[in-house]
């Protein structure tokens, strides 16, 4: 009788996981990265030219991307110092070598609306020279209407 009585008295481990406290983690991350993820981003301010154009595919390698200010000088999303402006021969330094490690790099231009079209060519040429075979432009989407 006394080892009946300690065999109802054992309890089953219970096999369950209480997944409460990750969720909590998990939705506190999230609010972190959403406050901090625009601080982190930084760039070139450039009122980009709006037009209704078709969207590209997402590459699978990063893109390098040229910027062009509104007084037209470059700047170049690869290596240090990407928030000071480079010369021709820097951009075309810097493109050379991203694209003899990954051939398949896209190059995209980000020009100011305000910006002389010559500039935004020369930036272009000056990619191609460096052995990029496309050149892609990024447009802004053309702000809504409202009736």
């Amino acid at each position: 009788m006394l080892k009946r009585s300690r065999r109802h008295s054992r309890r089953r481990p219970m096999s369950d996981i209480n997944v409460v406290p990750y969720i909590d983690v998990m939705l506190v991350l999230l609010v972190i990265f959403m406050v901090t993820a625009p601080l982190i981003t930084q760039g070139v301010k450039v009122n980009l030219p709006q037009a209704r154009a078709g969207g590209i595919p997402s590459p699978t390698v990063a893109s390098v991307v040229i910027s062009i200010d509104q007084v037209g000088d470059f700047y170049l999303d690869v290596g240090q110092d990407k928030h000071l402006p480079v010369t021709d021969k820097t951009l075309y330094d810097r493109i050379r070598t991203v694209l003899e490690n990954n051939r398949e790099t896209p190059v995209l231009v980000r020009a100011d609306s305000e910006v002389n079209y010559g500039r935004v060519v020369r930036a272009m040429v000056v990619a191609q020279a460096a052995g990029a075979p496309n050149v892609g432009l990024i447009t802004a989407p053309p702000a809504r209407r409202e009736p």
